[in-house]
């Protein structure tokens, strides 16, 4: 797993020296909200929760509906909206913010560690894994995540 994430990143380093971050649009914001309350209120309905805090705290309820495959892997836009649940854990817990990132693939929301060229792109970690029937463990994936962010700073391989 780390070997995955590891490349994620690093790819996602190269790439965005081509890229531009920019901050999320209104109607950013309002897809990233939509997806969070597709997650909330599938979270309520099966398991009675009543919200997420972005805190890690949050993963064993995000896990529960990875587990429980709540979303099939043709669900593509909730498995992402999934991806923005955990990306805002992430975001809280690395100290990063969500932004768009144009590049070579288009303009997507990402996460962005400070103001360096770092990102991840946490809308996809979870829908490639689950479309590709890859085993997902988000809170290996967090620390992850956090142990790659950590090498590329040490490393001094960014912008």
């Amino acid at each position: 797993m780390r070997a995955v994430v590891a490349g994620l990143l690093l790819a996602a380093a190269a790439a965005i020296a081509q890229g531009k971050f920019a901050d999320l649009t209104a109607s950013d914001q309002v897809r990233l909200n939509k997806q969070r309350a597709v997650v909330l209120s599938e979270l309520a309905r099966r398991y009675g929760a009543q919200r997420l805090t972005g805190a890690p705290s949050d993963l064993p309820l995000l896990q529960r509906l990875v587990d429980d495959n709540v979303f099939g892997k043709t669900q593509t836009w909730e498995l992402q909206a999934l991806g923005v649940a955990f990306g805002d854990v992430l975001a809280n817990d690395l100290g990063m913010r969500w932004v768009v990132v144009t590049d070579e693939y288009g303009t997507d929301p990402t996460l962005r560690y400070r103001d360096t060229s770092i990102q991840v792109n946490a809308l996809t970690m979870i829908s490639n894994r689950i479309e590709d029937g890859k085993p997902v463990d988000l809170e290996d994936i967090r620390q992850g995540v956090r142990r790659e962010i950590d090498r590329i700073l040490k490393s001094g391989d960014y912008k």
